[in-house]
């Protein structure tokens, strides 16, 4: 049954491209995916904001203020029990680090159970009170579906790359209504070399995402009400992108620490424990932490500056300004906290909606800070937008996206001004501190980034060392005698012959100028063996190993080919400098083709 699916797939794969041209018939897969990831980043919605209205406000109980000390742990312990039970296929990771590494060590081949289970698992932790956001776990599942869609359709690893940005981007714009700022995200964190051939079906998915998951979750984010901005301001906004910027590289170190701690955890559900319980005091201290917190900007948007103290135990200093103060500055510690602590606790979830939270606090306590001393008076409300915008352009080093989901998602066009500059200065602020981005280090740390900046590293990270081995060698034991194997050599068109053991292992090498030497200088030698002859190989590499690196061994030890050996040791044939370069070329050349 199996067999003859595939059959039909492939025979309509192969009907389909002689109708239309594979730029064509991108467009079509483009608006499928954004069909999918809007419905996506609709039901994840609906499900997350389910569960928190039940627990918010369907449950009654008189004691149900101290289950805030649970409502965490539950989240995360469900997601770590899902992902430990169900998905037995294939390996269940958070977060965009995975995703960037799928695409440039996986050839963009997203696990297909990522579609549902990033939104089961992103649905518990946050609808318990996970203080993360939806937006990572959305755009995996978007990814997931545009590669499974291409791979399923037979597309080359270029075009399934560009389908699993435009369910990346789709899952932006279904999850914020906003799709500009998904098809920026997709260009400055997926496809960092963008082309005009990418962006049309980039903007189809994005804007077919946006209209699909409105049509089954419509409610505005947020709402701004501004009359512009006044330059005599403009200095103020300085200082915020100078605290974000700070604070940002702050979160940074923060996000090394805290993973850190929890990966000397061995036990998962130890980390449930230890994280959920911390988790969950913070979140009964600072109930503005639970879940992704959106609704706590929206009221600060609306002027209510007291509504941040007032759900909690310190509600009753509220009436002081400077306790409000206080208790906002220890928030956007606590909130940085909490996000890493649920992340690292085994809860899915991303650092967008954290971003977005922090970086508005950030601008409220300011401009608050600014009216309450009498300094001037400035817009609470501008502040906070920019707040947002700077924060998230700075610690995903994404500022265009900061800019763009902002303006759109708050309607604050007006605003651009203020947007670009606080956002611009803080990512350099952080830029200039931290190379790689909170999504990249990882992988930078590991030397598995992919970068458009190193287009060599880019494109040989694409290239795997095992097509490119040549076995096509004329292969001598230890033990044989040089007469028994002199014709088989001569009659090589090699010059360079591997020599193994009786078990496979590679032991070193016979080169034709010496074994000629010896016939010369020797004359006949019956008794003379092949390991008498042997040189030892100036180095090996593994099969498994990176082509960057078989590259360098190359030119430190200035040879053109190198034995290439398995896991145990055992020959397996030669790479070549010829060859790596050749196949360079070929992938450049493809390149060409596709942005043509």
């Amino acid at each position: 049954m199996y067999v003859k699916f595939v059959n039909y797939v492939d025979k309509l794969n192969r009907y389909r491209q002689s109708k239309i041209s594979n730029r064509n018939f991108l467009v079509i897969a483009a608006l499928i995916v954004g069909v999918l990831a809007g419905l996506a980043a609709a039901l994840l919605k609906t499900i997350t904001h389910h569960i928190e209205a039940f627990l918010q406000t369907s449950l009654q109980w008189q004691y149900k203020y101290y289950l805030y000390l649970l409502f965490p742990t539950i989240g995360i312990f469900l997601a770590v029990l899902y992902t430990r039970k169900f998905i037995r296929k294939g390996k269940f990771e958070t977060g965009l680090t995975p995703l960037l590494y799928t695409i440039s060590k996986k050839s963009s081949k997203v696990e297909p159970h990522n579609i549902y289970s990033q939104i089961i698992t992103a649905a518990l932790t946050v609808g318990f009170g996970g203080s993360t956001g939806l937006e990572a776990p959305i755009v995996t599942s978007g990814a997931s579906i545009g590669s499974s869609v291409g791979r399923f359709l037979g597309l080359s690893y270029r075009e399934v790359t560009l389908l699993l940005a435009c369910g990346a981007a789709a899952g932006i714009a279904g999850a914020f209504n906003s799709p500009i700022a998904g098809i920026v995200f997709a260009i400055e964190i997926l496809l960092p070399e963008f082309t005009i051939p990418a962006f049309v079906p980039l903007l189809l998915a994005s804007a077919t995402a946006a209209v699909v998951a409105r049509f089954f979750f419509n409610e505005q984010l947020f709402y701004l009400v501004t009359e512009g901005w006044e330059t005599s301001a403009l200095f103020y906004y300085v200082i915020l992108a100078c605290l974000i910027g700070l604070f940002s590289i702050y979160f940074g170190k923060a996000n090394g620490v805290i993973k850190s701690f929890f990966y000397k955890l061995n036990h998962p559900y130890k980390r449930v424990i230890i994280g959920g319980l911390m988790l969950g005091t913070l979140v009964f201290l600072f109930p503005t932490l639970y879940g992704e917190g959106y609704i706590t900007i929206k009221t600060l948007l609306n002027g209510d500056t007291t509504s941040l103290i007032n759900n909690s135990i310190f509600s009753s200093y509220n009436k002081f300004p400077y306790a409000i103060i206080v208790f906002t500055i220890i928030t956007i510690f606590a909130k940085s906290i909490a996000t890493l602590v649920t992340l690292g606790a085994g809860g899915n979830g991303g650092i967008f909606a954290p971003s977005l939270i922090i970086g508005g606090l950030i601008g409220f306590v300011l401009a608050f800070t600014i009216n309450t001393l009498g300094i001037t008076h400035v817009s609470t409300a501008n502040f906070i937008v920019a707040g947002m915008a700077a924060s998230l352009g700075s610690i995903i080093h994404a500022p265009l996206t900061g800019i763009f989901l902002i303006a759109e998602i708050t309607g604050g066009y007006m605003l651009m001004v203020p947007l670009m500059v606080t956002t611009a200065i803080a990512y350099l602020i952080n830029r200039s501190a931290n190379k790689y981005s909170i999504y990249t280090k990882p992988l930078a740390d590991k030397g598995e980034l992919s970068h458009h900046e190193d287009k060599d590293t880019t494109v040989l990270n694409m290239m795997k060392l095992r097509y490119l081995v040549e076995k096509d060698y004329l292969i001598l034991t230890e033990e044989d005698l040089i007469k028994d194997r002199m014709n088989e050599i001569l009659q090589s068109k090699r010059n360079i012959f591997p020599i193994i053991a009786i078990n496979g292992e590679f032991k070193g090498l016979l080169y034709v100028e010496d074994l000629l030497r010896e016939s010369v200088t020797r004359k006949q030698n019956t008794s003379l063996q092949i390991i008498d002859l042997m040189k030892p190989a100036p180095e090996v590499i593994n099969i498994n190993a990176e082509l960057k690196l078989a590259l360098k061994q190359m030119e430190n030890e200035n040879v053109w080919i190198l034995p290439v050996v398995n896991d145990n040791g055992n020959f397996i044939g030669f790479v070549s400098k010829t060859a790596i370069f050749n196949k360079y070329r070929a992938m450049l050349s493809r390149q060409a083709d596709y942005l043509s």
